[in-house]
Protein backbone atom coordinates (compact mmCIF):
# COMPACT_ATOMS: atom_id res chain seq x y z
CA UNK A 1 0.00 0.00 0.00
CA UNK A 2 1.23 3.59 -1.53
CA UNK A 3 -0.64 5.59 1.42
CA UNK A 4 -2.85 5.23 4.38
CA UNK A 5 -6.38 5.03 3.14
CA UNK A 6 -8.12 6.71 5.64
CA UNK A 7 -7.01 8.55 8.85
CA UNK A 8 -7.89 6.95 12.02
CA UNK A 9 -6.26 5.45 15.16
CA UNK A 10 -2.42 4.50 15.45
CA UNK A 11 -2.11 0.82 16.97
CA UNK A 12 1.55 0.53 18.44
CA UNK A 13 2.35 -2.92 19.54
CA UNK A 14 5.61 -4.00 20.51
CA UNK A 15 7.63 -4.36 24.05
CA UNK A 16 7.65 -3.06 27.31
CA UNK A 17 10.59 -2.61 29.46
CA UNK A 18 12.21 -1.14 32.45
CA UNK A 19 15.26 0.30 31.31
CA UNK A 20 18.33 0.56 34.08
CA UNK A 21 20.47 3.25 32.12
CA UNK A 22 24.26 3.57 33.34
CA UNK A 23 25.91 7.04 32.21
CA UNK A 24 30.23 6.60 32.02
CA UNK A 25 32.49 8.31 30.02
CA UNK A 26 33.47 5.28 27.44
CA UNK A 27 31.74 2.23 26.81
CA UNK A 28 33.70 -0.94 27.67
CA UNK A 29 35.05 -3.24 25.18
CA UNK A 30 34.86 -6.91 25.83
CA UNK A 31 36.26 -8.26 29.11
CA UNK A 32 36.59 -4.62 30.18
CA UNK A 33 35.36 -2.92 33.50
CA UNK A 34 34.68 0.59 33.20
CA UNK A 35 33.45 3.02 36.37
CA UNK A 36 30.24 4.27 35.28
CA UNK A 37 28.56 8.33 36.74
CA UNK A 38 24.84 8.41 37.30
CA UNK A 39 22.84 5.79 37.51
CA UNK A 40 18.38 5.70 36.90
CA UNK A 41 15.52 3.72 35.91
CA UNK A 42 13.53 4.73 32.87
CA UNK A 43 10.21 3.42 31.76
CA UNK A 44 11.28 2.54 28.02
CA UNK A 45 11.02 -0.91 25.60
CA UNK A 46 10.48 0.08 21.88
CA UNK A 47 6.35 -0.23 21.57
CA UNK A 48 5.87 1.61 24.92
CA UNK A 49 8.31 4.54 24.02
CA UNK A 50 7.20 4.52 20.22
CA UNK A 51 3.86 4.74 21.65
CA UNK A 52 4.13 7.20 24.26
CA UNK A 53 6.26 9.11 21.20
CA UNK A 54 3.02 9.04 18.91
CA UNK A 55 0.97 10.21 21.73
CA UNK A 56 2.46 12.76 22.95
CA UNK A 57 3.79 14.53 20.18
CA UNK A 58 0.69 14.36 17.91
CA UNK A 59 -2.79 14.75 18.51
CA UNK A 60 -4.15 11.20 16.98
CA UNK A 61 -5.59 8.22 19.26
CA UNK A 62 -2.89 5.36 20.20
CA UNK A 63 -3.41 2.35 21.25
CA UNK A 64 -0.82 0.01 23.01
CA UNK A 65 -0.85 -3.70 22.94
CA UNK A 66 2.06 -4.62 24.56
CA UNK A 67 2.79 -7.14 27.90
CA UNK A 68 4.09 -6.76 31.77
CA UNK A 69 5.25 -9.41 34.32
CA UNK A 70 3.79 -9.57 37.51
CA UNK A 71 6.38 -7.74 39.46
CA UNK A 72 7.03 -4.39 41.18
CA UNK A 73 8.13 -2.63 37.65
CA UNK A 74 5.00 -3.35 35.85
CA UNK A 75 3.23 -1.59 38.36
CA UNK A 76 5.51 0.94 38.26
CA UNK A 77 5.24 1.12 34.48
CA UNK A 78 1.42 0.86 34.56
CA UNK A 79 1.49 3.59 36.76
CA UNK A 80 3.62 5.80 34.19
CA UNK A 81 1.90 4.91 31.39
CA UNK A 82 -1.80 5.70 32.64
CA UNK A 83 -0.64 9.63 33.26
CA UNK A 84 -0.09 9.63 29.43
CA UNK A 85 -3.65 11.59 28.65
CA UNK A 86 -3.28 10.37 25.49
CA UNK A 87 -2.32 7.28 25.07
CA UNK A 88 -5.03 4.01 25.85
CA UNK A 89 -3.36 1.05 27.70
CA UNK A 90 -6.18 -1.28 28.07
CA UNK A 91 -4.81 -3.69 26.22
CA UNK A 92 -1.47 -4.29 28.05
CA UNK A 93 -1.30 -7.74 29.06
CA UNK A 94 -0.77 -8.44 32.26
CA UNK A 95 1.01 -12.02 32.64
CA UNK A 96 1.59 -12.78 36.55
CA UNK A 97 4.06 -15.40 36.31
CA UNK A 98 6.60 -13.41 33.92
CA UNK A 99 9.43 -10.59 35.15
CA UNK A 100 8.61 -7.70 33.00
CA UNK A 101 11.12 -6.90 30.51
CA UNK A 102 14.57 -5.16 31.60
CA UNK A 103 17.28 -3.62 29.28
CA UNK A 104 20.28 -2.58 30.54
CA UNK A 105 21.57 0.77 28.38
CA UNK A 106 25.04 2.43 28.91
CA UNK A 107 25.29 5.61 27.32
CA UNK A 108 29.19 7.67 27.40
CA UNK A 109 29.80 11.22 27.18
CA UNK A 110 28.78 11.29 23.60
CA UNK A 111 25.16 9.82 23.72
CA UNK A 112 26.22 6.81 22.12
CA UNK A 113 24.75 3.70 23.86
CA UNK A 114 25.08 0.05 24.13
CA UNK A 115 21.86 -1.83 24.69
CA UNK A 116 21.36 -5.36 26.22
CA UNK A 117 17.51 -6.71 26.99
CA UNK A 118 15.85 -9.58 28.94
CA UNK A 119 12.75 -10.04 27.06
CA UNK A 120 10.67 -11.14 29.82
CA UNK A 121 6.91 -10.98 29.22
CA UNK A 122 7.78 -9.25 26.00
CA UNK A 123 8.52 -12.80 24.42
CA UNK A 124 4.96 -13.74 26.16
CA UNK A 125 3.36 -11.59 23.64
CA UNK A 126 1.58 -14.39 21.63
CA UNK A 127 -0.70 -14.46 18.77
CA UNK A 128 -3.35 -16.44 20.89
CA UNK A 129 -3.53 -12.67 22.91
CA UNK A 130 -3.41 -10.86 19.28
CA UNK A 131 -6.58 -13.31 17.77
CA UNK A 132 -8.20 -12.62 21.60
CA UNK A 133 -8.21 -8.57 20.93
CA UNK A 134 -8.22 -8.90 17.00
CA UNK A 135 -12.38 -7.72 16.36
CA UNK A 136 -12.11 -4.60 18.95
CA UNK A 137 -8.72 -3.28 17.77
CA UNK A 138 -8.02 -3.67 14.13
CA UNK A 139 -10.96 -2.20 12.51
CA UNK A 140 -10.17 1.07 13.69
CA UNK A 141 -6.74 0.93 13.63
CA UNK A 142 -5.73 2.90 10.16
CA UNK A 143 -2.05 2.73 11.04
CA UNK A 144 -0.02 -0.08 13.15
CA UNK A 145 3.68 -0.01 14.07
CA UNK A 146 5.51 -2.85 15.01
CA UNK A 147 9.56 -3.24 16.29
CA UNK A 148 10.63 -6.88 16.87
CA UNK A 149 11.46 -7.29 20.66
CA UNK A 150 8.43 -9.53 20.59
CA UNK A 151 7.90 -12.97 19.01
CA UNK A 152 8.35 -13.12 15.32
CA UNK A 153 5.01 -15.88 14.95
CA UNK A 154 3.02 -12.58 16.46
CA UNK A 155 4.57 -10.02 14.14
CA UNK A 156 3.26 -12.35 11.58
CA UNK A 157 -0.31 -12.57 13.12
CA UNK A 158 -0.10 -8.71 13.54
CA UNK A 159 0.22 -7.94 9.94
CA UNK A 160 -1.82 -10.34 8.60
CA UNK A 161 -4.85 -9.15 10.70
CA UNK A 162 -3.83 -5.63 9.96
CA UNK A 163 -3.78 -6.54 6.29
CA UNK A 164 -7.11 -8.73 6.77
CA UNK A 165 -9.01 -5.15 7.80
CA UNK A 166 -7.29 -2.84 5.30
CA UNK A 167 -4.79 -0.99 7.42
CA UNK A 168 -1.17 0.55 6.72
CA UNK A 169 1.20 -1.38 8.52
CA UNK A 170 4.89 -0.04 9.20
CA UNK A 171 7.49 -2.38 10.91
CA UNK A 172 10.69 -0.89 12.37
CA UNK A 173 13.14 -3.88 12.10
CA UNK A 174 14.88 -3.57 15.37
CA UNK A 175 16.02 -5.77 16.31
CA UNK A 176 17.00 -7.17 12.86
CA UNK A 177 15.62 -10.45 12.47
CA UNK A 178 17.52 -12.35 9.41
CA UNK A 179 14.28 -14.21 9.16
CA UNK A 180 12.66 -11.34 7.89
CA UNK A 181 14.77 -12.26 4.52
CA UNK A 182 13.06 -15.38 4.30
CA UNK A 183 9.72 -14.68 5.38
CA UNK A 184 6.65 -13.46 3.11
CA UNK A 185 5.87 -11.00 5.64
CA UNK A 186 7.65 -8.11 4.56
CA UNK A 187 5.46 -8.64 1.27
CA UNK A 188 3.11 -7.03 3.78
CA UNK A 189 4.75 -4.36 5.13
CA UNK A 190 4.11 -0.52 3.27
CA UNK A 191 7.08 1.17 5.12
CA UNK A 192 10.63 -0.46 6.82
CA UNK A 193 12.26 1.49 9.21
CA UNK A 194 15.61 0.16 9.16
CA UNK A 195 18.68 2.48 11.41
CA UNK A 196 22.08 1.63 9.12
CA UNK A 197 22.57 -1.51 10.90
CA UNK A 198 19.42 -2.98 10.52
CA UNK A 199 19.97 -2.12 7.11
CA UNK A 200 23.17 -3.95 6.27
CA UNK A 201 22.03 -7.24 8.51
CA UNK A 202 19.01 -6.90 6.13
CA UNK A 203 20.04 -6.49 2.43
CA UNK A 204 23.86 -6.87 2.88
CA UNK A 205 24.87 -3.71 2.19
CA UNK A 206 27.12 -1.49 4.15
CA UNK A 207 24.92 1.92 5.08
CA UNK A 208 27.20 4.81 5.35
CA UNK A 209 25.63 7.42 3.93
CA UNK A 210 22.88 8.65 1.31
CA UNK A 211 23.74 6.52 -1.80
CA UNK A 212 24.63 3.07 0.11
CA UNK A 213 20.79 3.59 1.90
CA UNK A 214 19.32 4.16 -1.24
CA UNK A 215 20.69 0.50 -2.47
CA UNK A 216 19.88 -0.97 0.59
CA UNK A 217 16.66 0.28 0.31
CA UNK A 218 16.06 -0.89 -3.44
CA UNK A 219 17.41 -3.91 -2.46
CA UNK A 220 14.96 -4.48 0.50
CA UNK A 221 12.06 -3.63 -1.70
CA UNK A 222 12.41 -7.04 -3.35
CA UNK A 223 11.70 -8.34 -0.56
CA UNK A 224 7.85 -6.81 -1.18
CA UNK A 225 8.18 -3.48 1.29
CA UNK A 226 6.83 -0.56 -0.52
CA UNK A 227 8.84 1.88 1.16
CA UNK A 228 12.16 2.05 2.87
CA UNK A 229 13.33 4.37 5.41
CA UNK A 230 16.77 4.31 7.03
CA UNK A 231 17.69 6.28 9.70
CA UNK A 232 21.06 7.27 9.87
CA UNK A 233 21.64 9.22 13.32
CA UNK A 234 23.30 12.60 13.31
CA UNK A 235 23.20 12.44 9.33
CA UNK A 236 19.34 12.40 9.03
CA UNK A 237 17.21 9.72 7.07
CA UNK A 238 16.89 8.54 4.00
CA UNK A 239 13.59 8.02 2.42
CA UNK A 240 13.80 5.26 -0.20
CA UNK A 241 9.72 5.90 -1.86
CA UNK A 242 7.91 2.72 -3.81
CA UNK A 243 8.63 3.46 -7.56
CA UNK A 244 4.73 3.82 -7.93
CA UNK A 245 4.29 6.26 -4.89
CA UNK A 246 2.57 9.45 -5.90
CA UNK A 247 5.38 11.53 -4.04
CA UNK A 248 7.99 9.62 -5.84
CA UNK A 249 10.14 11.85 -7.29
CA UNK A 250 13.66 10.01 -6.36
CA UNK A 251 14.65 8.98 -3.05
CA UNK A 252 15.37 11.92 -0.61
CA UNK A 253 17.02 12.75 2.79
CA UNK A 254 16.21 15.16 5.51
CA UNK A 255 18.80 16.41 7.71
CA UNK A 256 17.61 17.55 11.26
CA UNK A 257 18.45 20.50 13.03
CA UNK A 258 21.96 20.45 14.90
CA UNK A 259 22.00 19.95 18.13
CA UNK A 260 23.64 18.82 21.33
CA UNK A 261 23.19 15.29 21.60
CA UNK A 262 22.93 13.69 25.14
CA UNK A 263 21.47 10.66 24.58
CA UNK A 264 20.76 8.95 21.70
CA UNK A 265 18.32 5.79 23.41
CA UNK A 266 15.29 6.44 22.04
CA UNK A 267 15.76 8.67 19.09
CA UNK A 268 15.24 5.70 16.77
CA UNK A 269 11.57 4.78 19.22
CA UNK A 270 10.57 8.58 18.84
CA UNK A 271 11.04 8.77 15.06
CA UNK A 272 9.00 5.94 14.66
CA UNK A 273 6.29 6.88 16.66
CA UNK A 274 5.65 10.37 15.20
CA UNK A 275 5.89 8.90 11.83
CA UNK A 276 3.14 6.63 12.41
CA UNK A 277 0.83 9.09 14.24
CA UNK A 278 1.45 11.91 11.47
CA UNK A 279 0.54 8.95 8.64
CA UNK A 280 -2.45 7.66 10.87
CA UNK A 281 -3.25 11.50 10.96
CA UNK A 282 -3.55 11.69 7.22
CA UNK A 283 -0.52 13.25 6.76
CA UNK A 284 1.85 12.79 3.15
CA UNK A 285 4.73 10.61 3.77
CA UNK A 286 7.16 13.92 3.37
CA UNK A 287 5.08 15.69 6.09
CA UNK A 288 5.73 13.17 8.60
CA UNK A 289 9.18 12.41 8.09
CA UNK A 290 9.52 16.19 8.72
CA UNK A 291 7.70 15.77 11.83
CA UNK A 292 9.55 12.55 13.17
CA UNK A 293 13.30 14.24 12.32
CA UNK A 294 12.30 17.04 14.07
CA UNK A 295 10.79 15.50 17.20
CA UNK A 296 13.86 12.90 17.57
CA UNK A 297 15.89 15.82 17.36
CA UNK A 298 14.82 16.70 20.65
CA UNK A 299 14.95 13.60 22.10
CA UNK A 300 18.52 13.10 22.11
CA UNK A 301 19.14 16.50 24.67
CA UNK A 302 17.90 14.84 27.32
CA UNK A 303 18.71 11.72 28.81
CA UNK A 304 16.78 8.39 28.98
CA UNK A 305 13.99 6.92 27.09
CA UNK A 306 10.56 7.82 27.56
CA UNK A 307 12.04 10.75 29.66
CA UNK A 308 13.37 12.47 26.61
CA UNK A 309 10.24 12.41 24.55
CA UNK A 310 8.72 15.69 23.37
CA UNK A 311 5.17 17.09 23.39
CA UNK A 312 3.56 18.29 20.36
CA UNK A 313 4.12 21.77 21.68
CA UNK A 314 7.55 21.64 21.26
CA UNK A 315 7.62 20.11 17.76
CA UNK A 316 5.50 22.37 16.29
CA UNK A 317 7.17 25.24 16.49
CA UNK A 318 10.57 24.19 14.84
CA UNK A 319 8.75 22.30 11.53
CA UNK A 320 10.50 23.81 8.61
CA UNK A 321 9.49 22.82 4.80
CA UNK A 322 11.59 20.50 3.03
CA UNK A 323 10.97 17.79 0.26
Amino acid sequence: MDAVQQPGELLVVGSINMDLVFQTSQLPSPGETVIGGNFCQINGGKGANQAVAAARGSAVPVKLFAAVGGDDYAVSIMESLKRESRLCIELIQQIADATTGVAAIMVDDQGENMICVAAGANKRLSSDLVEAVANQVFEQASVVLLSAEIPLSTIRTVIGRTVQYGGFVILNPAPALQDFRNDALLADVDILTPNEHEARILSGIEVTGFDSAVEAGRRLQKFGVTTVIVTLGSQGVVVVPSMDSIENDGPWAVLPPEVQVIDTTAAGDCFNGLLAAELARGQSLSQAVEVAVVGASISVTRVGAQTSLPMVEEIEPRIRTTH
